[in-house]
């Protein structure tokens, strides 16, 4: 699952409510419950980003793979784990390059 592009229920900030969401998978399954650590993927393309986002436009080189149909931005500091079974759907996924960017932006986040 490393790598690829699904669909989930993403929670709001506020845990109000949740929202169907693109969010790419950060690990494989993991454990009896096969949990997935997983990253939300936004259309909202912040005028200022941050060190641990990862913009993916029409220009990506991913982005035909991806499944996503906006340019998006991957937000490294949402994350979330969940069992796999909770994935609505797969949309896509990154190639080795883009996996290897996701993991440096996150080893840099969280060693700082």
């Amino acid at each position: 699952m490393k790598g690829k592009v699904v669909l989930i229920s993403f929670p709001l900030d506020d845990l109000s409510s949740m929202k169907a969401r693109p969010a790419v998978c950060l690990t494989n399954p993991i454990g009896a419950n096969q949990h997935i650590t997983l990253a939300l993927i936004t259309s909202m393309i912040p005028s200022e980003l941050l060190e641990t986002d990862i913009v993916i436009n029409k220009n990506h080189p991913d982005f035909a793979i991806s499944g996503l149909h906006k340019a998006s931005t991957i937000r490294l500091d949402h994350l979330i784990t969940l069992r796999q079974s909770l994935i609505m759907r797969e949309l896509g996924k990154f190639s080795e390059e883009t996996q290897q960017e996701i993991l440096e932006k996150l080893l840099n986040f969280l060693r700082s």
